[in-house]
C-alpha cells in the first residue's frame, strides 16, 4: 500500500486558474438547486404553522388556528409533509415542511412521540435503500429531516416531563432547535428566567442540542455558535399579518396595549432564529444531518446486515474424519450471488 506523501507549499510562477473552482461549484449548485427539510414538533395551538410561514416570508402551510369564535377547532391529526419551491435572487430552494400532530394532547400520552421518531428514521432508511441499489440515481432525492423546530409552551415555569422525554428522543436522531412559542405572553423578565430554567434542565438531563461543538470550527465559528447557544431556546413570535408602525407596514401583532413587531429584536428573537436557520447555518444543518445522524444510522444498519449475513459456524456439526469431503463445486455448496445484494435494509425497531 502506497504511503501518503506529505504535501509541500509550492509557489506558482504564473496564473493557472484553479481558483475558479469555487465559481464552477457555485454554477452547478445554482443549476441543481438546494433542498431543506424542516420538521415542526410541539403541542397543539403553539403557532407552529404560522412561525414557519413567517420564517420564509410566504404562505407555505395552512394555519389550524380559528379566526372566528363559531369556527370548529382544527388540529393536525397525522404527520403531513408539504413541498414548495421558493426562489430568492436566482437561488432555488426546495423547502419540505413536515407538520406533526400535537403530542401530549391525549389522555394517555404513553409513547406519543414514537410516530415522529419513526418518520425521521424512515427517511434515513429510504435514503439508505436508494444508496445501496446497484443503479442508483445520480442525485438521490433527500427527504432526511435537516432541522426539527421544537416548540415549548410559554408557561414561564419549566419544561414538562413529556417535553424532556421527547427532546431526549429527538436529539438522538435529528438536529433539534427549541423555541419558546408565543413569547409575547411573557414579560422580558419572565422570558429570561424561563430560558435559564430550560437551559438548566437541558444540562441536567444531558440533552445535546444543535449546534454541536466541533474541533473543526475556527474561532469565528466557535464564537458564533457560542452566541447562538446563549439564545437557545429562541423566544419568538410569528405573524403573517402586516401592522402599521410610524407609517410603515411591518409584520406583527396589534394588541390593546401596543404593537408587537416580529422583526424588532427588542420585542422577540425571531430575527436571530431566521438568521441562524437561513443565513449562517443552513448548509451546516444539511451537512450535520448527513455526517452525524445519517452516518450513525447507516453504520448501525450495515452492521446489522453484515451480522445477519454471516453463517453461524457454532451450530454446524464437525464432519467425521472418515466421512468423504463435500465437493466444493457442487450446486448445493455454491453461494447464491444474489443472497447478500437482495437483502433489504432491516427496519428500525
Amino acid at each position: 500500500m502506497a504511503e501518503l506523501i506529505e504535501a509541500q507549499q509550492t509557489g506558482l510562477n504564473s496564473y493557472v486558474g484553479f481558483d475558479t473552482i469555487t465559481q464552477q461549484i457555485e454554477k452547478k449548485s445554482l443549476k441543481r438547486g438546494f433542498q431543506f427539510n424542516v420538521m415542526v414538533v410541539g403541542q397543539s395551538g403553539l403557532g407552529k404553522s404560522t412561525l414557519v410561514n413567517t420564517l420564509f416570508a410566504s404562505h407555505l402551510i395552512e394555519s389550524k388556528g380559528r379566526l372566528n369564535a363559531d369556527e370548529p377547532s382544527r388540529q393536525t391529526t397525522e404527520i403531513e409533509a408539504v413541498s414548495h419551491l421558493i426562489e430568492e435572487n436566482g437561488v432555488r430552494l426546495r423547502l419540505n415542511i413536515v407538520d406533526t400532530p400535537g403530542y401530549g394532547d391525549q389522555v394517555n400520552n404513553e409513547n406519543c412521540w414514537e410516530p415522529i421518531i419513526k418518520y425521521i428514521k424512515d427517511q434515513h432508511s429510504a435514503y439508505l435503500r436508494k444508496e445501496l441499489t446497484a443503479q442508483r440515481e445520480r442525485y438521490i432525492q433527500d427527504t432526511r429531516i435537516h432541522c426539527c423546530l421544537f416548540f415549548v409552551t410559554p408557561s414561564g415555569h419549566s419544561l414538562k416531563p413529556i417535553d424532556i422525554v421527547v427532546l431526549q428522543k429527538l436529539s438522538e436522531v435529528v438536529n433539534v432547535v427549541p423555541v419558546i412559542a408565543k413569547s409575547d405572553s411573557l414579560t422580558l423578565e419572565e422570558r429570561e428566567a424561563f430560558r435559564q430554567r430550560i437551559k438548566a434542565e437541558l444540562d441536567f438531563h444531558n440533552i445535546n442540542l444543535y449546534p454541536y461543538a466541533s474541533e473543526e470550527d475556527d474561532e469565528q465559528e466557535q464564537s458564533l455558535n457560542e452566541s447562538i447557544r446563549e439564545l437557545i431556546p429562541f423566544a419568538v413570535v410569528g405573524s403573517e399579518r402586516n401592522v402599521v408602525i410610524d407609517g410603515k407596514a411591518v409584520r406583527g401583532r396589534k394588541t390593546r396595549w401596543g404593537v408587537i413587531s416580529v422583526e424588532n429584536e427588542n420585542h422577540c428573537e425571531f430575527v436571530h432564529l431566521r438568521n441562524f436557520l437561513t443565513r449562517t447555518h443552513l448548509q451546516d444543518l444539511i451537512e450535520t444531518t448527513a455526517m452525524i445522524h445519517y452516518e450513525a444510522f447507516r453504520a448501525k444498519q450495515l452492521l446489522a446486515i453484515k451480522g445477519s449475513a454471516q453463517p453461524s459456524n457454532a451450530s454446524t456439526p464437525m464432519a467425521s474424519p472418515a466421512a468423504p469431503s463435500a465437493n466444493p463445486a457442487s450446486p448445493s455448496n455454491a453461494t447464491s450471488p444474489t443472497s447478500s445484494s437482495a437483502r433489504s435494509v432491516p427496519a428500525y425497531a
